[in-house]
């Protein structure tokens, strides 16, 4: 029989070889911190599926900061959001980077420079619209006031999170030199220049990057024979509901965007596989919960969308009488393309 002094040594024995094997075990290291920043290229909006967030943020799981924080073992802080302005990321995204972040995403620029309402426009018949004057103004403005924003916003970023690696995400072209959606009147002169001003956006995206030492994903080529009315579109042309429309599908963000960042982000290729795509839908709730934490500041950004065109306003009749056209008989004639 074990003495009571025999059985305290080994109970103390006992312990102290479970103390020593917790201690030699490795700590489970926190998962690094993922921050998405931006507009709707990041948000997902164009996939047609959103967390329910509570705001217009239009955040989806099929994006690609879902996508690669999913592959990659990140937390992620989904802060993009549609509609989202350089201004807009600055009052109401960048609290959520500390020193502790590790990475950071961001696309913005194209809501600055009035995307939308530059497509608004051109997507109107020749005979009411004012296109090239629109992507004039467009021009101008990336060229001459966009840069010192961009500059003012990277170095609140890397003070925010000064060891964080960053990628900013540009903008694909979004047309292929046709229109082959109904009621939209993209002349191919003007999808040539809208692709164009996409092409300069992202030269001063990638300038302004490469000066605040962040890396630039270039998406341009990763969409070449995927723009709308390709065979195989990426991106949504006019869509129902009409705020889809000039987006990302959930193949352009999987199959365009995701081989675009993640190498930049995380030194690897990530590959969207079934797996993928299931671990970032079953993060959607969590996402939902971290974010209506900034519901309130969510809700200050303006949606931007494109509108379509309207033949039955007063505009549209006014117009078609200056240039002589029976505007009843155009959209019969448009209906039946």
């Amino acid at each position: 029989m074990l003495t009571t002094t025999r059985r305290a040594a080994l109970l103390l024995s006992a312990l102290l070889a479970l103390l020593g094997s917790l201690l030699a075990a490795p700590a489970q290291a926190a998962a690094p911190s993922y921050v998405a920043l931006g507009d709707s290229y990041s948000s997902g909006t164009g996939t047609r599926s959103y967390i329910a967030d509570g705001t217009s943020c239009q955040r989806s799981t099929l994006a690609y900061p879902s996508l690669i924080a999913a592959a990659s073992g990140y937390a992620l802080n989904f802060r993009a959001c549609s509609g989202a302005t350089v201004p807009d990321v600055t009052n109401t995204q960048l609290s959520a980077l500390t020193s502790a972040t590790n990475y950071v995403t961001i696309s913005v620029g194209g809501n600055d420079a009035g995307f939308a309402d530059v497509l608004t426009e051109c997507a109107k018949p020749g005979w009411m619209s004012s296109c090239d004057a629109r992507i004039n103004t467009a021009q101008a403005f990336i060229n001459n006031t966009l840069p010192s924003r961009l500059n003012t916003l990277y170095a609140s970023i890397r003070s925010r999170a000064p060891y964080a690696k960053v990628v900013v995400v540009g903008y694909p072209r979004i047309f292929n030199g046709e229109d082959c959606n109904a009621m939209t009147w993209f002349s191919p002169a003007e999808e040539t220049r809208l692709n164009q001003t996409a092409d300069l956006l992202n030269s001063r995206l990638g300038a302004a990057a490469s000066a605040a030492g962040f890396s630039f994903g270039n998406p341009t080529s990763r969409f070449v024979g995927h723009a709308v009315c390709d065979d195989a579109e990426w991106i949504n042309g006019l869509s129902n509901p009409v705020s889809e429309s000039y987006h990302p599908k959930g193949v352009g963000h999987s199959s365009g965007y995701t081989p675009t960042v993640s190498p930049l982000l995380t030194g690897t290729s990530v590959a969207v596989s079934a797996r993928v795509r299931a671990d970032a839908s079953s993060g959607a709730s969590q996402q939902a919960s971290l974010q209506r934490t900034y519901a309130d500041a969510d809700r200050s950004i303006r949606p931007k969308s494109f509108v379509a065109p309207d033949l039955s306003s007063p505009q549209a009749r006014r117009a078609a009488r200056r240039a002589g056209i029976d505007l009843d008989r155009f959209i019969a004639r448009s209906q039946r393309r």
